[in-house]
């Protein structure tokens, strides 16, 4: 019964930034760790980061330049993606745990949105 959709995906230069948005619905949102995983052309879905009940893992790739955040209230979760670079082309997707702890494991995600969009050019 949970749905993910995200937004904010779009085409930025090279050190610019990206605010992308997960509104999740049919669920009680603040029970469950959020992620953000991202799958570029022709690699492996990887993890970017998450936020749980007692921790916010992140990426070492994205570390210092990526923030998670969540607001409860809204049912939504954030990725704030600064200082972007070519290497982080690809579709970002939004997941939701059954957990109330954030891991770096896609199989542990239970509900995933469809996916959005960034182009980082050079």
């Amino acid at each position: 019964q949970v749905q993910l959709v995200e937004s904010g995906g779009g085409l930025v230069q090279a050190g610019g930034s990206l605010r992308l948005s997960c509104v999740a619905s049919g669920g009680t949102f603040s029970l469950y760790a959020m992620a953000w995983f991202r799958r570029a052309p022709g690699k492996e879905r990887e993890f970017v980061a998450g936020t749980g009940w007692n921790n916010t893992p992140y990426s070492d790739s994205v570390k210092g330049r990526f923030t998670i955040s969540r607001d409860d209230h809204k049912n939504t979760v954030y990725l704030q993606m600064n200082t972007l670079k070519p290497e982080d082309t690809a579709v970002y997707y939004c997941a939701q745990s059954p957990t109330r702890y954030a891991v770096r494991l896609g199989d542990a995600y239970a509900y995933w949105g469809q996916g959005t969009q960034v182009t980082v050019s050079s």
